[in-house]
């Protein structure tokens, strides 16, 4: 039996990276989204919730992980961050090896991880695309998130791995500043490529 091909999917913020993951979902992909996992570990009734009130007293309730408490008590300090990655790490890693598992006879899947560059790194994978727009159509739809401002979105920037380098990086590239039939388009075009392991 052959195993899958892993495929990690990355990009900044902005770039669409929610948008092509659900193509690859509707084009019968699975996909891991290490997002989602993380919600689930810290929403009610998650295995990280006991550890983090342990390790962070008052930053959960019984909706699970409050993410402004949980986020000022590690905000700026890198220990704190160090615990609760320590905490929270290691159960998207037993997620991720269980979601395997159920997708072992796919031929294609999906690693949908944000921070790809910047924090887990490329370990396990066959190959990453990136996903790309121009930089007016991310600042665009970046500042029209609710709550979003300048400010915040430079701080943001300013910790991501740049879009530029990125790019570089990567196996494959998909394009979102195009209309959405062409990026649906490059995104069949990927999946058939690596399906038959070109």
């Amino acid at each position: 039996m052959t195993k899958p091909f892993i495929l990690g999917l990355t990009g900044s913020i902005g770039m669409g990276k929610s948008a092509v993951a659900a193509m690859f979902r509707g084009l019968g992909v699975p996909v891991f989204d290490a997002d989602a996992a993380v919600h689930e570990l810290q929403g009610p009734g998650g295995a990280c919730l006991a550890p983090i009130e342990r390790a962070f007293p008052g930053t959960t309730g019984e909706n699970g992980v409050d993410r402004q408490k949980l986020g000022a008590a590690v905000f700026g300090d890198p220990a704190a961050l160090k615990v609760l990655e320590g905490i929270v790490h290691p159960e998207v890693a037993e997620m991720r090896r269980a979601f395997l598992a159920d997708s072992a006879e796919a031929p294609l899947i999906v690693f949908d991880i944000p921070l790809l560059f910047e924090k887990t790194g490329q370990h396990g994978l066959d190959a990453v695309v990136v996903v790309s727009a121009p930089p007016e159509a991310q600042r665009a739809r970046v500042l029209a998130r609710p709550g979003m401002t300048e400010a915040k979105f430079e701080q943001i920037l300013g910790l991501q791995v740049p879009d530029a380098e990125k790019r570089a990086r990567a196996d494959y590239v998909i394009d979102t500043g195009t209309s959405l039939a062409e990026t649906r388009h490059a995104v069949q075009d990927l999946v058939h490529r690596l399906t038959r392991h070109e």
